[in-house]
């Protein structure tokens, strides 16, 4: 049985252990970590499942950013860990951030992955939203979470704090 709660600070560097062992070296180096250098998560959506021993089997966080003048959700990274892949832990990880920032208010999320992937969860892709290069177009997807949040949503996604500058 698993255990989800949100992300404390005292965990951290297992999720970090976690997304080092589920992701190819250099992942830092992507154009989504961009838009999360100096940014906070938001707290109330990253979540870490862990079994009864404690082990941490998957986790996941969510970024504040905006793209034109709306703001938006940047989801990821997602991971479980491989002891626990094939099981439904992303799935489940997924729906329930998804289920609890729609909750929270949020009107859209987006991110960088393969389409015949998250379209299950209901991601199509985003046109006229450009994240920082070399992201290819075509990975940049997004997902209403109140009816026609996307429409007439485009351009450039920014960080919060560059945003804000």
């Amino acid at each position: 049985m698993l255990r989800l709660t949100e992300e404390s600070a005292q965990d951290w560097w297992e999720v970090e252990a976690l997304y080092d062992l589920c992701f190819a070296p250099g992942r830092e180096a992507l154009s989504s970590y961009r838009l999360r250098d100096g940014v906070p998560p938001v707290p109330e959506l990253c979540l870490v499942a862990r079994d009864e021993s404690g082990i941490v089997g998957g986790a996941i966080r969510f970024w504040p950013v905006r793209v034109g003048d709306s703001d938006a959700l940047l989801l990821g990274p997602v991971a479980v860990h491989p002891t626990r892949q094939g099981e439904g832990l992303g799935a489940f990880l997924i729906n329930e951030s998804l289920a609890r920032a729609a909750e929270f208010g949020w009107a859209r999320v987006m991110l960088v992955g393969d389409e015949p992937y998250y379209s299950r969860f209901g991601f199509t892709r985003l046109e006229g939203v450009e994240m920082p290069p070399p992201t290819n177009p075509d990975r940049v997807l997004g997902r209403a979470l109140l009816g026609g949040a996307w429409d007439g949503v485009h351009g450039k996604v920014r960080s919060v704090l560059m945003a804000d500058a």
